[in-house]
């Protein structure tokens, strides 16, 4: 099993495992269902792409992954294998590869590995686990609180999805229309729904609203959710400095937890 990170590289994805509707709600994943399942027409998934939850595995628990608190130094013969990938490639590229296939020695190589770049996504990963802290700040105790949350929750975008020029998708699984647009400020998600379009399809106004949530519970906590007006008033009449802060905090804060140094993360 190999892991790889290229950077600076971006490739358009379809999303999986796309069996979680029934725990999530997300209606996107739903018309995927029904398209493999033969019952609403559309293009079929490759066949990498329908792999369910359960194969999902953590393959760093343990020992094992405690081993990686220090990357080992490169392998001789997978460094020069990773060699070979590049002799025609732009210097820009590059790569970091982890081989972790079970029942073998660990083995890493990289390419440019060291050298900086500035991905625009990676923010949204900020904003994800800023998000899931909060949760776990209200529920504390429930895992299933947290996901009720997510799936119960209904956001208008207003104007903080805007402007945004990723497409999401729309699908209502009453009519089974489907269509794919940029968000306008009447759209209505759950937050699963938001999060979703933040990480499946890279949306910026998506990753705004999370953003937005997120805050909202810190400043709300068990009082959240809270209605569309309240919101608005607490944006409109808490001090700049002060919600600046917050704003900062709701994002930096877990990665500092992680071990994320400002520098690091700058």
């Amino acid at each position: 099993m190999l892991l790889l990170v290229f950077i600076g590289l971006y490739l358009p994805v379809q999303p999986y495992p796309v069996d979680g509707f029934n725990i999530t709600h997300i209606r996107r994943l739903l018309r995927l269902q029904l398209i493999e399942e033969g019952r609403l027409a559309g293009t079929k998934l490759l066949p990498g792409q329908t792999r369910s939850r359960a194969s999902i595995q953590l393959n760093l628990t343990g020992s094992r992954g405690d081993s990686l608190a220090q990357l080992p130094p490169p392998d001789p013969e997978l460094q020069k294998a990773v060699g070979r990938l590049f002799p025609n490639m732009h210097e820009s590229y590059a790569l970091t590869l982890l081989d972790i296939t079970p029942g073998r020695p660990v083995r890493y190589a990289g390419w440019q590995e060291k050298r900086g770049f500035q991905p625009g996504s990676v923010g949204k990963l900020a904003v994800a686990i800023g998000l899931f802290t909060e949760m776990q700040r209200l529920y504390p105790d429930s895992f299933q609180e947290r996901m009720d949350l997510l799936c119960t929750t209904q956001v208008r975008a207003g104007s903080w999805a805007l402007p945004n020029e990723h497409t999401v998708p729309f699908y209502d699984p009453e009519t089974q229309r489907f269509a794919k647009r940029t968000l306008q400020e009447n759209d209505v998600f759950s937050l699963f729904e938001w999060l979703d379009h933040m990480l499946s399809v890279s949306s910026n106004g998506a990753a705004s609203v999370v953003w937005r949530e997120a805050i909202l519970m810190r400043a709300f906590g068990v009082n959240y959710p809270v209605s569309e007006a309240r919101a608005d008033s607490f944006f409109r009449e808490t001090p700049r400095d002060s919600l600046s802060r917050l704003t900062v905090a709701v994002v930096n804060e877990p990665l500092r937890a992680l071990g994320i140094t400002e520098d690091e993360w700058r």
